[in-house]
């Protein structure tokens, strides 16, 4: 059995670990609202309908959907998964070639505690992954905030970027999913056993967080070195390096480039000295990485750094309400987890 540690803090060694504090006591301190770079059409034989959820997994609604539109959960499409308990704000597309949305469709949906916010007509489905940011506002409470150090903290991630681990929500409670996926992978992974490919994302995030806790750990996170893979800042263009310099150094200092880990798969390995942190993941989780590669699945890149947009802090009665944009595929969490001990 694979154990969860307990990952790496960036802000540990200026201020030392922070203290409990709580995020999520009502789904309203949960707030995120999806934002894509374009707009629908206004024709085609798609519907999209942007809604608003409170206490419901974008499943839930895919399913509620499927069912009042009387079609196949293939026939909805969605950009990213949005937390349970929150309340969010998301696109979905629902395939009605030829005839319009049941008449009761937005009745039916309130009723549920969905509200329909905008729609419209466009003429292809709504693909993972094509969202370019969501937008959080988060309300914390608890010791944490009465903290001394609380604002420097905010502040300090503000100015050094944000390790860019995935969420504890990716592995399920106490792991699960990580055991199921270890379990998957151990016996040769297969599509029927992991339709949505969920299993093969929880191993892959978790070698990634591992590598980012021991580049924290050694202080590399945020600069790059020798064989790096750099991501430019706001994109997903990537280029490699043989050797760092003062350019790069200085760009890295300005949150223009980010280095990258690997999200493990078939691929050719890391050079350099970069290297060295994969090369040490494998002899670690030898049958993790030897059956993600067996899966078939493709090697890419993430960021081991994300930047904040629009970062504000506002003082309520006896909390605090942050609000930022993040990049797609980036978490919440991983904010949190620098300025509170989440309980």
């Amino acid at each position: 059995m694979i154990k969860m540690p307990a990952w790496q803090r960036c802000l540990d060694p200026r201020f030392g670990p922070p203290k409990p504090g709580q995020y999520r006591a009502e789904p309203e301190d949960f707030w995120v609202d999806e934002q894509l770079d374009f707009t629908p059409e206004a024709h085609g034989e798609h519907l999209w309908l942007r809604v608003e959820k409170r206490n419901q997994s974008t499943l839930e609604v895919v399913k509620l959907l499927s069912r009042l539109c009387d079609v196949t959960p293939r026939d909805i499409g969605y950009s990213g998964m949005k937390d349970r308990m929150a309340v969010t704000r998301q696109w979905l597309s629902v395939h009605l070639p030829g005839r319009d949305a049941p008449p009761a469709l937005e009745q039916s949906l309130n009723a549920q505690g969905i509200t329909i916010v905008e729609q419209a007509r466009h003429p292809r489905k709504l693909k993972r992954g094509v969202h370019r940011a969501n937008r959080f506002v988060l309300r914390l409470s608890g010791d944490a905030i009465a903290s001394d150090d609380f604002v420097n903290r905010w502040k300090a991630l503000c100015q050094l970027g944000v390790p860019n681990y995935f969420g504890p929500q990716r592995f399920g409670h106490e792991g699960h999913n990580l055991q199921r996926a270890a379990a998957i992978l151990n016996r040769g992974w297969r599509k029927r056993d992991d339709r949505q490919g969920m299993m093969l994302s929880t191993a892959r995030s978790f070698l990634f967080n591992q590598l980012l806790s021991h580049r924290i750990a050694d202080g590399t996170w945020s600069q790059p070195l020798a064989g790096d893979t750099l991501m430019l800042d706001g994109t997903q263009s990537v280029f490699s390096i043989e050797a760092s310099d003062a350019t790069l150094q200085a760009r890295a200092a300005e949150l223009d480039v980010h280095p990258t880990g690997v999200l493990w798969g078939v691929g050719e390995r890391g050079q350099g000295d970069a290297a060295s942190y994969e090369v040490s993941l494998q002899q670690q989780y030898l049958d993790l990485c030897s059956g993600l590669e067996r899966s078939g699945v493709k090697q890419s890149r993430r960021a081991l750094r994300m930047r904040m947009l629009e970062p504000q802090l506002v003082w309520e009665a006896g909390a605090v309400r942050l609000s930022f944009v993040l990049p797609r595929g980036s978490f919440a969490t991983a904010v949190l987890g620098e300025l509170i001990e989440m309980t």
